[in-house]
C-alpha cells in the first residue's frame, strides 16, 4: 500500500462529525485524503458540505443497509476504500440492576455490532489491494467502572474483535489494530460527567491523577489513528496502543 494518506486515499471515519472521529476526519483532510464523514447527527454532518475531498453521510452504524449504501457511495465518489477508522460509540450507564435488556442490546448494536459492520464491508473493498482499519477501543477495556459494565464490555470486545479480525486479514495485506484512549475532553465524556454529583469536582480530580496533569484532546487520539493507519505503522497488526496521559500506569 502506497503512502497514507495521500491524495489518492480514500478513508471513511464512523461517528465523524464530533469529538474525536472529527478530530480525525480533519487529519486527514488535512493531509489531502478524500474522506468519507459517516455519522447519525445531520447537523453536525453539515459542517463537511462545501468540502470537495469530502463526503457526509447520515446513518446508523448498528443498520446493514445504511452501512452498505455508505461503501456504495464511497465507491461512487472517490473509489475503493484504504482506510476505515470506527469510532462511532454510545454510552449507556447506570447499575446493571436497572439497565434493561434493550439498554444492553443498543449499546453493544453501536459499539461493537457497528465496527463489525463496516469492517465487514471494508475488507471486501480492500481484498484486492490491502488496507488499515482502526477501530476505537477505550481504556474501559482493561479496568472496570461503577454503572459502565455494558460500555465496558463492548470496548473489551472490540479489542478481541481486532486481533481476530488482524489475523483473518492478515494474508491479505490487511491491517488491523485499536486505539484505547483514556479520559479525553469529548461531548461522550461531558456526557458522564454530568451525570455524576459534582461534574466540575470530578473533572479536577481526574485530571490530578493522569501524571500528564491534563486529560486527552480529540487531536491527541487523531495523531494516534493517523500513524496507525500509515505506513509508518506498516509492520504492526492484531494489537491496541493506549492512549491515556498514563493514567492506567498509575494503579489503584
Amino acid at each position: 500500500m502506497t503512502n497514507i494518506p495521500t491524495p489518492e486515499r480514500v478513508v471513511l471515519v464512523t461517528g465523524g462529525a464530533s469529538g474525536m472521529g472529527r478530530a480525525t476526519v480533519n487529519r486527514f483532510i488535512t493531509a489531502g485524503a478524500c474522506v468519507v464523514v459517516f455519522d447519525r447527527n445531520a447537523v453536525d454532518l453539515g459542517q463537511f458540505k462545501r468540502q470537495d475531498r469530502v463526503r457526509a453521510i447520515q446513518g446508523d452504524v448498528s443498520l446493514e443497509p445504511d452501512v452498505r449504501e455508505a461503501f456504495l457511495e464511497t465507491r461512487r465518489r472517490f473509489g475503493l476504500l484504504d482506510v476505515l477508522v470506527n469510532a462511532a460509540g454510545i454510552f449507556v450507564s447506570g447499575p446493571i440492576g436497572d439497565m434493561t435488556a434493550a439498554d444492553w442490546d443498543r449499546q453493544l448494536a453501536v459499539n461493537l455490532k457497528g465496527q463489525f459492520l463496516f469492517a465487514k464491508y471494508a475488507v471486501e473493498q480492500m481484498k484486492s489491494r490491502g488496507g488499515a482499519i482502526v477501530n476505537i477501543s477505550s481504556i474501559d477495556a482493561f479496568a472496570g467502572y461503577p454503572s459502565c459494565t455494558a460500555y465496558d464490555a463492548s470496548k473489551a470486545a472490540i479489542l478481541a474483535f481486532t486481533r481476530s479480525l488482524a489475523v483473518e486479514c492478515g494474508p491479505d495485506g490487511i491491517r488491523v489494530n485499536a486505539i484505547c484512549p483514556g479520559y479525553t475532553e469529548t461531548p461522550l465524556l461531558q456526557s458522564y460527567f454530568d451525570l455524576q454529583p459534582n461534574p466540575e469536582q470530578l473533572k479536577r480530580d481526574v485530571i490530578a491523577r493522569h501524571p500528564l496533569r491534563r486529560m486527552g484532546q480529540p487531536q491527541d487520539i487523531a495523531e494516534a489513528v493517523f500513524f496507525l493507519a500509515s505506513d509508518a505503522a506498516s509492520f504492526i497488526t492484531g494489537t491496541h496502543l493506549v492512549v491515556d496521559g498514563g493514567i492506567l500506569a498509575v494503579g489503584p
